[in-house]
């Protein structure tokens, strides 16, 4: 008996910096092709969704980094407008300025300041927006 038909498992990973600003990279492929969005992509068979989410960033920015904290899980059917996906979202948080270089298939990486008020892929507002309510809830431990 084979599995049955299942929505596709991806990561996402929100990276702030000392200064506040998110790590954004410009999606180089549809959907939302040129637009802004978090790294991340599909997990692979074999990996663990955190190793995923590394992989992803690694490929997409060229940043490793350490500890990743779990924001939360997504689901919306329609959050991909190629198919049902979920996405396990993390975040880092990081102690000092990084380069982030784009690679795989990100067309840039670039830290953004005015975050909100960029137009984003998916469903990625309202993950930052998630992230960065936790973020402050954290911070205040």
């Amino acid at each position: 008996m084979g599995f049955p038909p299942t929505p596709a498992l991806t990561v996402d990973c929100v990276v702030f910096d000392p200064q506040g600003r998110v790590l954004l990279i410009r999606r180089g492929r549809e959907p939302f092709k040129g637009c802004y969005a978090l790294p991340g992509g599909f997990v692979d068979v074999g990996e663990t969704i955190d190793e995923g989410c590394r992989r992803e960033l690694r490929e997409e920015t060229g940043l490793t980094v350490g500890d990743l904290l779990l924001v939360g899980v997504y689901s919306d059917p329609s959050r991909d407008p190629r198919g049902h996906t979920v996405s396990t979202v993390f975040l880092t948080c990081l102690s000092k300025p990084a380069s982030a270089v784009a690679g795989d298939d990100a067309a840039s990486a670039e830290w953004v300041e005015n975050w909100r008020d960029e137009p984003l892929a998916f469903d990625h507002a309202h993950i930052l927006d998630d992230a960065a309510k936790f973020r402050a809830a954290i911070s205040q431990d």
